[in-house]
């Protein structure tokens, strides 16, 4: 069974009905101690990082307890960034940690942060923020995420923060800069673009978390 943590940041139905629609077994667990039973733990989300709040203690426990275990966990979007050890979207708040680097908005990369955090969005020059549509993945390294999935293959997105480029990631894509777009660390990976909206590609990859979970 899968467990799909519901912390009230947007598209956890849609997540469902793809994960249903490769034949995964997944529940919605109502406490930190369900997890338990699962075999592998999703995260997905949609919004500002500050939803992550609600993934108070006791669930970071739980989720690091599983993972300690082995048990698969993969992060969409919002999840992904989850992750990682923290964000400019809401640098109060830490991340799971348990990839390196600290996300950032779209044009405003950490190393060159600018007086004013919103010239990014008014600057005519600068990158659209949003980054909403398809684009092209560019797969860095095998890995079990993204296997069977081709080179330039075209997924969803729909975000304004990115994680960094680090070893950890396996694809990557391009929207006014490159930025990591699916990770892997052995049994923890993450994609920053929607699987279930990214039609057979993000099944693919679906398929291949509830594979590793076994």
């Amino acid at each position: 069974m899968i467990a799909l943590i519901d912390y009230n940041a947007g598209n956890l139905t849609s997540v469902k009905k793809a994960l249903a629609t490769i034949g995964a077994e997944v529940f919605v667990p109502d406490t930190p101690g369900d997890l338990e039973n699962a075999a592998g733990i999703i995260v997905p989300g949609v919004g500002h990082f500050g939803a992550t709040r609600a993934l108070g203690q006791p669930w970071i426990d739980a989720i690091l307890a599983r993972v300690g275990e082995g048990r698969p966990l993969f992060g969409i979007c919002l999840g992904m960034q989850w992750l990682f050890e923290s964000s400019d979207e809401a640098p109060e708040l830490a991340g799971l940690g348990l990839l390196a680097g600290r996300c950032y908005r779209l044009g405003n990369p950490p190393s060159n942060p600018p007086s004013n955090p919103q010239s990014a969005i008014h600057n005519p020059q600068s990158v659209k923020v949003p980054h909403v549509g398809w684009n092209s993945l560019a797969i860095q390294r095998e890995a079990s995420i993204v296997d069977q999935v081709a080179n330039d293959s075209q997924v969803y997105f729909t975000h304004s923060y990115v994680a960094p480029i680090t070893g950890d990631t396996v694809a990557t894509t391009e929207h006014g800069e490159a930025f990591a777009a699916a990770v892997q660390r052995g049994h923890i990976s993450g994609v920053q673009f929607h699987p279930e909206k990214s039609g057979d590609v993000g099944l693919r990859i679906l398929r291949n978390f509830v594979e590793l979970a076994g």
